[in-house]
């Protein structure tokens, strides 16, 4: 009988071997993240002739171009009714020019006020017959949300006179409108002057400054993967990230003039263009996958807002976006952080196709921060998609961040291809249909 049975143990090992080399082969066969793919795009993205990818520059352009040129070749499809991959849409950019106040007869040095205008000349004297609306902002930390909305946004002319010891808060809005503003909408009659001076019982003023405004054109750069279930052809999933930087920046630090974002935000645009090779080639998503990499992020997020226009928000399941991934998360490698986690189940269901893998996603640890409403996941989770960002940037102590140092020599490669394939195998529930995470209670964004 002992015989017999070792016989039979032979026999069935003899059967079993073929089997279980097939099956074998077939793992080792499955589609993985290109490393290839992701080093020859991120260097592509970040090399210096794409002179940091600045939103209207050439470069944002030539980017665009590229990142098309890229879909066309993993085989990607445009949006139906479009011609191509290039989503093109108008925005207008204001300069500001020279500033001149003279308050109570005194003269404000010209670091001390600054304009959100777009009109050609703008002269502005307390004896005019329609004043301009006064707000003072006064000393403490209350009177800081006085800078709010209504301000760079305004419906009547107005001047805010800012108590010096707010210079810290001034300097800031300050150095951002005088880089020039970008928006949607072509700008408005109305503006905002804002000076840095204590408030007077009495106040006469002389203001003279000018702006120009000139249109440009945008581009997201927009990729279809059709479906394989026709009754889920409306529960399309996102891959998104932004491909824009600040550009050639003035003035040069060190010799260095080009931001080249490699991590912000080529990163998170490589790991679109390497997940849609990744998906193509495992060609068995049952729901739509939508490959968008962003313009002018970096502006306003109007890229993303542009693109959420064209979307009904009950048709997409979910949002991937990815920002800032080339560096090791706070957590140690094989991490990184999704923002809003708490707001849906989006991180868990990304966990639980996870088990028996060396990574792990974890809650964004810089909530102080409020990330969710800082990218381009903001225009759809206000409208209650689960779209959340992934990351890994240590945001507080990142010293590379907008900067002309943050290069490719500062990313590490090899844990930004092991984010990309933990995003992709994570999702996996999600693109065949199996998973649906659950929507956000759509809220007005904080901070953005």
């Amino acid at each position: 009988m002992k015989s017999a049975f070792l016989t039979f143990v032979c026999v069935l090992a003899v059967f079993m071997a073929p089997a279980q080399t097939r099956k074998a082969a077939k793992a080792s066969a499955a589609p993985q993240v290109s490393s290839a793919t992701v080093t020859r795009v991120v260097r592509a993205l970040a090399a210096d002739d794409m002179q940091g990818r600045g939103t209207g520059q050439p470069g944002g352009l030539k980017a665009a171009q590229f990142l098309a040129g890229e879909f066309r070749r993993i085989g990607l499809r445009p949006l139906p009714g479009a011609s191509g991959f290039e989503q093109v849409f108008t925005a207008y950019q204001t300069q500001p020019g020279p500033i001149s106040v003279v308050l109570n007869g005194q003269a404000v040095a010209p670091d001390q006020a600054v304009a959100l205008s777009a009109q050609p000349t703008l002269t502005w004297t307390s004896e005019d017959a329609q004043r301009a609306t006064v707000i003072t902002i006064g000393p403490g930390a209350a009177e800081q949300r006085k800078f709010n909305r209504e301000l760079f946004a305004p419906k009547a002319n107005t001047l805010v006179l800012v108590d010096t010891s707010q210079a810290k808060m001034f300097g800031r809005v300050a150095s951002e409108l005088r880089h020039g503003t970008t928006s949607m909408d072509k700008p408005g009659p109305y503006s905002t002057v804002f000076v840095l001076a204590p408030a007077s019982a009495t106040l006469t003023y002389r203001i003279s400054t000018s702006a120009t405004v000139r249109p440009i054109e945008l581009r997201n750069v927009v990729g279809l993967l059709p479906g394989h279930d026709p009754a889920r052809a409306r529960e399309n999933i996102v891959f998104s990230g932004h491909y824009d930087h600040l550009g050639v920046v003035k003035p040069a630090i060190n010799g260095d003039s080009i931001a080249n974002g490699a991590d912000d935000d080529a990163s998170g645009t490589t790991a679109v263009v390497a997940l849609a090779e990744y998906f193509q080639k495992k060609n068995d998503n049952a729901r739509p996958l939508i490959f968008v990499a962003f313009a002018a992020e970096e502006v306003g997020g109007f890229g993303a807002r542009y693109f959420s226009q064209g979307l009904q928000p009950e048709q997409v399941v979910a949002m991937f976006n990815i920002e800032m991934i080339g560096k090791v998360a706070k957590f140690g490698p094989n991490t990184a952080f999704i923002t809003g986690f708490d707001k849906s189940n989006f991180g868990p269901l990304l966990q639980a196709n996870l088990m028996g893998s060396k990574f792990r996603f974890e809650p964004d640890p810089y909530p102080e921060q409020n990330l969710f409403y800082r990218s381009d996941n903001a225009t759809l989770a206000k409208l209650g998609v689960p779209a959340h960002t992934i990351s890994t940037d240590q945001i507080p102590t990142d010293k590379l961040y907008h900067s002309v140092d943050d290069e490719v020599e500062s990313l590490n490669l090899t844990n930004m291809r092991a984010v990309i394939q933990a995003i992709a195998q994570s999702a996996r529930g999600m693109v065949a249909g199996r998973q649906t995470p659950t929507r956000i209670a759509p809220e007005p964004a904080k901070g953005q």
